[in-house]
């Protein structure tokens, strides 16, 4: 991206950094994007993409933790276009808690509001904040925005939002949040643009299937259910989340295998879900290629497209019918052969693929015949951050 004001958006995960460089506009303009990947493990990797300079690169850095590979990325940013060329950041943070809703511009008061609830989301908060710390360190009054995940359910129906539980944790914050809502948010706009606004205002089922995968039940354009629950881990299967389990477990697994809760928090979180039913890789292609031959694999393969089918049923029932289906995310939006599984058998509802369109990863995948529309989307998470920041620092 050439010399000159821009913001920059941060995505921070659990073992990765994807950034991108926006120019303000309407809509704001994507520049130089790229991501950290494979923090805290071997082997951690960079790459990027600069359309404006024709330029592309992904290459090995070393084994970086979180604060190494922060300071990697600051620094070859400031090589590439100079910080000061940064008017304004924006993070993805996955849970702003009670008191954190929409977008807000980052102050000491809500930091140490997410450090007091960074138990809500260990794998996340804490490396978010962190990133957000270190920006301050590295461009001290830099105006920092903070974009909640969360924020896109926090109008669901309190049935959809309580856990059965004890009352007194709900008064303690407790409760059903749900995730990815900056991909919905940008599914909503972008369905409302591509399908119409009576589309949009339907009935309507988002399913952002990726390493991390959620569905969510929207009407009236607003969310009334969602398969993540009070943290990340729930709901579906996914690459190494174990999605919903029997509370019992933990009980059973302390009892016969000494398990600590912290040993039962790294179990769900990393080295469950497809790479624990398959015990040979969280990814979901690999899987498809090892099915044949691995009834491992296959099984992993068979989970995941059975759960995510039995929350598509369990959502029209919530929405009393279906208008249109959207596929999201590395998963959703790419393979085709999941999608065709997921989708088999719920005729019923009025769903029919058209194969060759599906095959083809058209935006449209349903048959002429289906009473309901089946789309795949590409979302964008990056450009919501941006729309947020132009709003708010404008």
């Amino acid at each position: 991206m050439p010399a000159g004001a821009c913001i920059l958006t941060v995505n921070g995960g659990s073992s990765s950094i994807k950034f991108a460089l926006y120019r303000m506009g309407d809509p704001p303009q994507r520049g130089l994007h790229g991501k950290v990947d494979r923090i805290g493990l071997r082997g951690t990797r960079f790459a990027f993409n600069d359309p404006a300079r024709n330029q592309q690169d992904s290459r090995g850095i070393g084994d970086f933790d979180h604060r190494s590979a922060a300071n990697f990325l600051f620094d070859w940013l400031d090589q590439q276009i100079g910080l000061a060329s940064i008017t304004a950041v924006g993070h993805r943070v996955v849970n702003g808690g009670a008191d954190y809703h929409e977008p807000h511009r980052v102050t000491k008061e809500m930091l140490d509001e997410l450090r007091r609830i960074s138990a809500y989301a260990p794998e996340h908060l804490p490396s978010e904040i962190d990133l957000i710390d270190l920006i301050g360190e590295r461009v001290p009054g830099l105006p920092q925005v903070a974009c909640f995940d969360t924020a896109f359910h926090r109008h669901m129906p309190r049935v959809a939002r309580i856990l059965p539980i004890p009352r007194r944790f709900a008064a303690k914050g407790v409760e059903r949040y749900g995730f990815h809502g900056l991909s919905y948010a940008f599914l909503m706009e972008e369905l409302a643009c591509v399908a119409g606004t009576e589309a949009a205002q339907g009935r309507v089922i988002l399913a952002h299937l990726g390493s991390g995968a959620s569905l969510t039940a929207v009407c009236g354009g607003k969310s009334i259910d969602t398969s993540m629950g009070f943290t990340p881990t729930a709901g579906v299967p996914m690459s190494t989340r174990s999605g919903d389990l029997d509370p019992g477990l933990v009980w059973y697994l302390a009892q016969t295998e000494h398990m600590t809760a912290q040993q039962f928090h790294q179990m769900v979180n990393h080295q469950s879900g497809l790479l624990g039913v398959s015990e040979t890789s969280s990814d979901l292609r690999d899987l498809l290629d090892m099915e044949a031959a691995d009834v491992r694999a296959a099984e992993a393969v068979a989970l995941f497209c059975y759960q995510v089918k039995k929350w598509i049923g369990a959502f029209a029932a919530a929405l009393g019918g279906l208008d249109t289906l959207v596929f999201a995310g590395g998963i959703g939006e790419n393979a085709p052969v999941i999608r065709a599984r997921i989708c088999e058998g719920l005729g019923f509802l009025g769903i029919q693929l058209d194969p060759t369109r599906n095959k083809s990863n058209e935006p449209v995948i349903s048959a002429d015949a289906s009473r309901v529309d089946v789309r795949v989307m590409p979302t964008d998470e990056e450009l919501m951050i941006a729309k947020a920041v132009g709003r708010i620092t404008s």
